[in-house]
């Protein structure tokens, strides 16, 4: 007899920046996913908020053209109840919602809710994750090296006080990177070469959050390293980013094809140990469970940085992730199977604990 195959779901879209992103990276996923283990259940959500049936999705991926899933507005999720009862019928989801609200732990919270399995961190390390400064503040705890910061928030991005932006020159010095503290793919980021540049740079970031971090600039290479697990976690082999631009904006990423993707990087043997060692601390220290991106600057000297843990990394055909692990011999199609059985794992796991805290509950009376 043959098993049934799970419903996998794959929400994607959203309101955020990185709309069109996230239905590359869904197209992608729902393209690989193996097809004898696998039925896919596309959910698309609109750049207004609104949800979309099944079919209503697959009608708008039908169109090979399109690359968005509309712009239908919605007061939130509670507007399409039907939806929500096509989500109750699947196995387990692969959120691919790149940005705030999808990776900021809030799409993570409904699932949690609806005790539906899902690929990823949980809630609160998506949300550290999310957000620049209190992911920062997780790495000085960890003890990770990192770059110097400062945060600036609500009208003080603005019209900054004096005595910030001698703070920034005199502390951070120029060029600086100048970044909304929630948000993804390099949308809003910029480098500031001079307290004007650093006043435009400031109005940009704002322009996509209500916090904005500067950072200082670090000469080096930028690598990249995957991390795959949950209670053990394991790190791939290492890819190297060299973009023709600047730095590495969001063209770079997935627009303008001169960007030169390494792998593996070219660091020495001792370097990409301490990388691989490093990702999986800050893997640990943000709590997050299934995968991770962590991203690094490796100076002249072999010095290292940490830059970011990216908890919902892209799934492009492009992306880092899924080719790192290419590199270490995990098919793309073989990592969406992992990842959903790690989901599962978690999933168990964390149902048995709380049955086991119910059933303490009821015995006490």
């Amino acid at each position: 007899m043959t098993a049934a195959r799970q419903r996998l779901a794959v929400i994607f879209g959203g309101r955020s920046p990185e709309h069109e992103v996230s239905v590359v990276s869904a197209r992608s996923v729902m393209r690989e996913a193996d097809p004898a283990r696998f039925e896919v259940v596309p959910f698309g959500i609109t750049k207004g908020g609104r949800w979309l049936s099944p079919a209503d999705t697959r009608a708008r991926l039908d169109d090979g053209a399109r690359r968005d899933m509309g712009h239908e507005e919605a007061r939130g999720v509670l507007d399409t109840p039907a939806v929500l009862g096509d989500l109750a019928s699947v196995d387990a989801v692969f959120p691919i919602v790149h940005g705030p609200l999808g990776e900021d732990g809030t799409l993570q919270g409904l699932l949690e809710l609806a005790g539906i399995p899902y690929v990823g961190a949980g809630v609160a390390a998506s949300a550290i994750g999310m957000d620049k400064e209190l992911m920062r503040a997780v790495f000085a705890r960890a003890g990770l090296p990192q770059a110097d910061y400062l945060v600036l928030r609500d009208a003080d991005i603005e019209a900054p006080p004096e005595d910030a932006l001698r703070e920034i020159a005199g502390r951070l010095g120029f060029p600086c990177f100048v970044k909304p503290c929630n948000g993804g793919s390099s949308v809003g980021v910029s480098k500031a070469r001079s307290r004007e540049d650093l006043l435009e740079a400031l109005h940009e970031a704002g322009r996509f959050d209500r916090k904005v971090i500067v950072e200082a600039a670090i000469a080096g290479r930028e690598v990249e390293c995957a991390v795959l697990g949950n209670a053990h976690p394991e790190a791939s082999p290492l890819g190297e980013i060299t973009p023709r631009a600047e730095f590495y904006t969001y063209d770079a990423k997935y627009a303008d094809d001169s960007t030169e993707l390494t792998v593996p990087a070219r660091v020495s043997e001792a370097v990409r140990d301490r990388i691989q060692s490093l990702a999986v601390r800050a893997f640990e220290a943000l709590d997050c469970a299934g995968m991770a991106r962590v991203d690094f600057f490796v100076t002249p000297e072999d010095d290292l940085r940490v830059i970011e843990v990216n908890t919902l990394p892209g799934f492009t055909p492009i992306s880092m992730y899924p080719r790192l692990w290419q590199e270490a011999g995990l098919t793309y199609g073989g990592l969406i199977s992992k990842l959903v059985d790690l989901a599962l794992e978690r999933h168990r796991s964390t149902a048995l604990r709380g049955a086991g805290t119910q059933q303490g509950a009821v015995s006490h009376g």
